[in-house]
């Protein structure tokens, strides 16, 4: 931190970008939320449809809630960083995925936000772990999946496809899982397209 940004901070004291409370030094999160972030009970379980493994830092709620809704709708891409380091510490052992795989924004989304919340995940797991980023899937112009009930979900999920060459072993990365038909589709073009593992990993789940 240089000079300006000490005596900023002196004045003005860095907000949390999860909770609004007051930040030590250069983090992104206060002490609680980090705390909280940490102390998150991990969900793995085997995938929806085509995906090997599925893995979130923590149940949709608390902090991982604030983060999710910080980089969907209040523009904190910072939050993503901070993510990104709890998803990757959720991966088991053993995971040695060759792409990072963002789940796809439908087009609309994109040109709203200007940014899509999974890709900057994805960039911040890539950036940390070394791996690959693998932007790989496209998804078409139909209806945005917040909001709708879990039979509407299931019965109409996303048309996904690759437009590029996937990774045998794909870390398939998104904000939240909820139903798994989003995850389901794109592991399904990862695995039409040649990917032969598909390890979903989210920040959080909403059951």
């Amino acid at each position: 931190m240089g000079p300006l940004a000490q005596l900023a901070s002196l004045v003005a004291p860095p907000r949390c970008a999860a909770c609004g409370g007051a930040c030590q030094g250069s983090s992104s999160l206060c002490a609680d939320c980090l705390a909280e972030l940490a102390a998150a009970r991990r969900v793995i379980e085997s995938g929806p449809p085509g995906v090997d493994l599925a893995v979130a830092v923590g149940e949709f709620e608390g902090v991982a809630r604030r983060i999710v809704h910080g980089l969907k709708y209040g523009r904190r891409l910072t939050l993503a960083r901070v993510a990104s380091a709890a998803m990757l510490d959720a991966v088991p052992a053993g995971e040695r995925p060759e792409g990072v795989v963002p789940v796809p924004a439908g087009p609309w989304r994109w040109r709203w936000r200007g940014y899509d919340p999974a890709e900057e995940l994805a960039i911040a797991v890539s950036e940390r772990s070394g791996v690959a980023l693998r932007a790989c899937l496209r998804r078409s112009g139909g209806r945005p999946q917040v909001g709708r009930r879990r039979s509407e979900r299931l019965a109409d999920p996303p048309r996904v496809w690759v437009a590029e060459p996937s990774p045998e072993l794909a870390l398939l990365v998104d904000d939240v899982w909820t139903t798994g038909a989003t995850l389901s589709a794109c592991a399904g073009a990862l695995r039409t397209a040649g990917s032969r593992r598909v390890v979903a990993l989210t920040l959080a789940h909403a059951s």
